[in-house]
């Protein structure tokens, strides 16, 4: 039972760290598109109406959701044997 339980947080953590591997390359899109709007935006029509700001205002929400994903606030939690054997207490009681 502890291997299951081993292999169930190891599977856990790998999926973590590929959430925060996204969330990186996802920052690194998002400054690379916010750089590419601004220099269309500054070489065509400076001084205008800055347009960029639905971009970069959009990819930060999606940001912001991303790294509370990727960082855990979102994101479930390992379940442990403490927290199944708090379920089935309760479970127990109520029965």
């Amino acid at each position: 039972m502890a291997k299951e339980t081993d292999s169930e947080i190891r599977e856990f953590a790998l999926r973590q760290i590929k959430k925060k591997q996204g969330f990186r390359t996802y920052l690194y899109v998002y400054a690379a598109v916010t750089l590419i709007v601004v220099g269309v935006w500054f070489f065509t029509s400076p001084g205008s109406y800055f347009w960029p700001q639905w971009a970069i205002f959009g990819m930060g929400i999606a940001a912001v959701f991303v790294g509370l994903d990727a960082y855990g606030i979102f994101g479930p939690k390992p379940i442990s044997e403490a927290d199944i054997d708090a379920e089935v207490e309760r479970l127990g009681r109520k029965g």
